[in-house]
This record gives C-alpha cells, sequence and structure tokens, in this order.
C-alpha cells in the first residue's frame, strides 16, 4: 500500500526521502509543492527529476478530498461542504464549514474553517446529530489538513478575492481527542513554518471533555485554544445528555481544565448549549457561574440546533441566562447563528443526505 505522504512531517519526510537514496534537501522541496503550492500530483513538481517523480509516484499516494454537496447561505455566505473520503470503500463522508466575519467591523472579511476529526463519532451526545450513523474510523493527519487546503482550492475558483482562511476550530464532525495522535500531528502538519504556518493560537479545539487527554494536551503546550463542552454545570443533568460524564465526571473535568490553565497560561472557554426546561434556569445560570468562576473562562452559550436525531426544545430564555452570568461577572458570548437555512450544524447535512451514496 502506498504511503499517505501529506500526512508526513517534514522530518519524517526526509527520512523517507533518505531511504530512497535521494539527497534530504529534496523532501523540503516536496514538502513544500505539497502544503505551499498545494500540488495535486507529483508530476507537478518540476524542480524534480523526472526519476524521483517516479520513485514518488511508486511509493506514495496524494490523498484528495471529493465535494459531494456544497450549500451557500443566503444571509452570511457561510458555505457548508459534504466530503467524500478518498478512496474510501465505506462511502462514508465528512463535513467542513467555512465562515466569514466583518475584521473589526470595517469592510474587510475574515474567514474561518471548522474541520472534523472523525467519520462518525462515538460520544452519542443527545443533542448532536454527528453521530447519527455511528463511528466508522479516524481521519488522518492528511484528510483534516485536505479540508482546509480543499475549500481554499474551492473558493479560490469561486471568488477570486477570497483571502486565506486565518483561524481554524476542530467542531465538526468527532471528538478531536478520542483521535489524540492524528489530530497532534495534523496540528504540528498546520504550523509548521515550511508549510501552511498557521499559528495555533489561532486554533481551537472542542472536546466533551475527555479528562484524560486534556491531561496529555496541556504537557504539550501547543498554544490552542481549548473549548469544553459542558452544556450542563451538575452531574444528573450533564449525564442524561452526555454519555461521556458518566467516565468523566464536573469535578474530573474542572480538575483537567485547572491543570490545562496552570500548564499554559490559555484560557480555556466552556461551550453550552441552552434546552429549554432542561438547563436553562437561573438555578442552572449561577451553579455554571459558581462552577467556572475560578478559571476566569469565557462561556458561549449556544443556541441549539434541531436534530435529525432528537427533538429538544430551543431556550427561550437565552437572553435571561446571558445576563445573569455577565452580572456575576462571568465572560460571556452568544453564538453567532451562521448557516442557519443550510444545516450548518455539526452533522445535520451528512444526516439528511445519509453516511452512503
Amino acid at each position: 500500500m502506498k504511503k499517505d505522504i501529506l500526512s508526513l512531517s517534514l522530518s519524517d519526510l526526509q527520512d523517507e526521502i533518505v531511504a530512497l537514496g535521494e539527497q534530504k534537501f529534496r523532501a523540503r522541496q516536496i514538502f513544500d509543492w505539497l502544503h505551499v503550492k498545494r500540488a495535486v500530483a507529483f508530476s507537478e513538481m518540476s524542480n524534480l527529476s523526472e526519476q524521483l517523480r517516479q520513485k514518488l509516484t511508486k511509493y506514495f499516494c496524494i490523498k484528495r478530498l471529493n465535494i459531494q454537496k456544497k450549500l451557500v447561505s443566503e444571509y452570511d455566505y457561510t458555505v457548508k461542504y459534504l466530503y467524500g473520503l478518498d478512496s474510501d470503500l465505506s462511502g462514508d463522508k465528512i463535513e467542513t464549514v467555512l465562515m466569514r466575519y466583518r475584521q473589526d467591523g470595517g469592510r474587510d472579511f475574515r474567514h474561518s474553517i471548522c474541520i472534523s476529526t472523525q467519520a462518525g463519532c462515538k460520544m452519542k451526545c443527545a443533542f448532536c446529530a454527528s453521530g447519527a450513523y455511528g463511528f466508522t474510523r479516524n481521519l488522518e493527519p492528511s484528510e483534516m489538513l485536505l479540508q482546509l487546503y480543499e475549500t481554499e482550492r474551492d473558493r479560490r475558483t469561486d471568488e477570486s478575492e477570497i483571502t486565506d482562511v486565518g483561524s481554524l476550530v476542530l467542531m465538526g464532525i468527532g471528538e478531536p481527542l478520542d483521535n489524540f495522535d492524528n489530530v497532534v500531528r495534523f496540528l504540528n502538519l498546520l504550523s509548521d513554518k515550511n508549510g501552511r504556518n498557521m499559528s495555533l493560537r489561532h486554533v481551537s479545539l472542542s472536546t466533551c471533555g475527555l479528562a484524560d487527554k486534556i491531561d496529555r494536551l496541556a504537557e504539550l503546550k501547543l498554544g490552542l485554544t481549548l473549548s469544553v463542552s459542558l452544556h450542563a454545570a451538575d452531574d444528573e443533568t450533564r449525564s442524561r445528555i452526555m454519555p461521556v460524564n458518566n467516565t468523566f465526571g464536573i469535578e474530573r473535568i474542572m480538575s483537567s481544565c485547572r491543570n490545562y490553565f496552570e500548564k499554559t497560561g490559555r484560557r480555556i472557554s466552556f461551550e453550552y448549549a441552552l434546552i429549554g426546561g432542561l438547563n436553562d434556569s437561573p438555578k442552572d445560570a449561577d451553579n455554571l457561574s459558581n462552577l467556572i468562576k475560578p478559571l476566569g473562562a469565557h462561556v458561549n452559550l449556544i443556541p441549539i440546533n434541531p436534530s435529525h436525531t432528537q427533538a429538544y426544545p430551543k431556550s427561550r430564555n437565552t437572553n435571561a441566562f446571558y445576563e445573569r452570568l455577565a452580572s456575576s461577572g462571568i465572560n460571556v458570548t452568544v453564538r453567532r447563528t451562521l448557516g442557519a437555512d443550510i444545516n450548518a450544524a455539526c452533522g445535520q447535512l451528512r444526516a439528511a443526505v445519509g453516511s452512503t451514496p
């Protein structure tokens, strides 16, 4: 089987190239072709000898993602992609969302991308459509990276004025920390100064609370923002909607969050989806405030999206919940609803069309 060259770090690629009997510096040229020039075939690498290009073709492959469906919001220009995985016999698909925002209230836009880390999800959070068809497999580093590369390539074709994506969120289909090693390899590729060179300070990783992996991530001190999907401030409520809480309860998660903050100095963000009658009362707001206030953390309130798998009611108390948190000194925002007309929430498009062709 050919090796997935886009998943190789520069150091690993250097080892591979030397093993082929070539000079080490060739690896940097190839890395540049892959991650800067975005070559999709070895035949494009014009400063390599024909002999080397034949070797690369023999032993390596350059993966691609295939656009199965693309939806563009009429309201805010959010773009949602349903990508087919290259040479994946399962026929499974993943989702990527490109969002654009006004830059500091001016005329210019900035772009952010939300990527998937798994095909499907094991976590079975009750209000989320990501796991509607179960879990298929982990994504490789190249398949995470390609969600950015293919999206930028497509948008340059559609809109010549588009700027490069400036920030990235690992909050699409899948639990990033359940695919820990591949995600870390992806982050190292993304931030490599010889490649895409995106600062990890512009990257946010969202987790449902795999506390042991949060501890591992803290040791790496990557500089990214950790976003914890909390959604309830007591174990009874959280366990009803998030089965992972039966393994890592709130006290354990908060301990790992404190450790992460102490090790990295990076403020943590807590995601909180407001569900009518379940977690949106004044008492819930007070419990949440008391829980996170010692961390000086940020809370992102999320108006819940209708799911194809569960019918949870939207809260009518968003403003009151926000005000109660803010009045207690919590840094809180309400997430903008982007792409509502195109099923832009995680897993909705995949669930709507099915996981297979």
